[in-house]
């Protein structure tokens, strides 16, 4: 089965979409089926590999709300082994329509174990928030990317992010990993931009990815044109960086692509230290808590066993 990747930070603005469409677009270009899953009602990933809402039959939001199988809303794009599952700008309205499911938090996880089997990767392009459909991204996630920009307030809500990470493993996914850390927007002509990256690297440690994205042109140029940067100009910074970042992953997980050639199996993530929770306690009120306790104590990222 295919390993499934959200790219996932409340924040907005930090490359989050650039980083799906691009990571999907160089694991395709190594040969390495993926799907590309936009669960963001904004739908910029969407038209971003150049699916316009009007070509969209079926999408991710009919998939959630129980009309439509996963493998309907499928589409193909572009590049050879890269499909895209779109959104919709109906998907606004998704998180009130599923409110009174009993497993609502669940029911992406439920939809895509009959597509996973078809990819090696499945990349989710979360929403910039902790809401429903972000929760139903990591429940049904193997691992979680977290794009941080390389600005002064690239660190704010991260301990946020972490917790609700904590929570969710807790509850509802033990086996969710942090598959890394990715420093984006970064401009070498400033101090301010290594500054923070030593931060992060303080914070997180190894979970750094060694690729760095680096302010490019290109990487904003492409959308456009809904392309991916490597076909949009692949001899560009940010298609390059994409491509390494990928080559990172991949070596990150032979184990992991061995396993699901041999047995269609995902692995277990090691146990993390957790507090002990309240029978009554719902995910919602556990995620609130979190954020009214964020300036008090953060979630140290080095809680996170992988």
């Amino acid at each position: 089965m295919g390993k499934v990747v959200a790219i996932a930070n409340q924040k907005g603005g930090v490359g989050k979409t650039t980083t799906a469409i691009n990571l999907a677009a160089s694991l395709a270009a190594t040969e390495h089926p993926t799907l590309l899953l936009d669960i963001d009602p904004q739908a910029n990933c969407t038209s971003g590999i150049g699916i316009a809402s009007d070509e969209v039959d079926s999408s991710i939001y009919e998939v959630l709300i129980g009309e439509v199988d996963a493998s309907d809303a499928v589409m193909s794009t572009a590049m050879p082994f890269l499909d895209m599952m779109p959104s919709h700008i109906n998907l606004v309205g998704a998180e009130v329509e599923i409110i009174d499911e009993t497993q609502r938090e669940k029911l992406l996880s439920a939809a895509l174990p009959r597509i996973r089997r078809k990819y090696d990767f499945i990349v989710i392009d979360c929403p910039p928030s902790l809401g429903l459909l972000t929760l139903n991204s990591l429940t049904a996630s193997d691992s979680v990317l977290i794009p941080v920009q390389a600005e002064y307030f690239a660190l704010e809500g991260l301990g946020q992010l972490l917790n609700t990470i904590k929570i969710v493993r807790q509850h509802l996914n033990p086996d969710l990993d942090i598959e890394g850390v990715l420093m984006t927007m970064f401009d070498t002509r400033l101090r301010l931009s290594n500054q923070v990256a030593d931060e992060v690297r303080r914070y997180f440690g190894e979970r750094v990815f060694e690729t760095i994205v680096k302010r490019n042109v290109r990487l904003s140029e492409a959308p456009s044109f809904g392309k991916p940067a490597l076909l949009y100009e692949a001899s560009s910074t940010g298609a390059q960086n994409y491509m390494a970042l990928a080559r990172e992953i991949l070596a990150n997980n032979e184990e992991h692509l061995g396993s699901a050639q041999g047995t269609g199996g995902r692995g277990e993530a090691e146990p993390i230290e957790t507090p002990p929770a309240d029978d009554q306690e719902t995910l919602s009120d556990a995620i609130g808590a979190s954020s009214d306790a964020e300036e008090d104590a953060a979630t140290p990222a080095d809680e996170f066993s992988m």
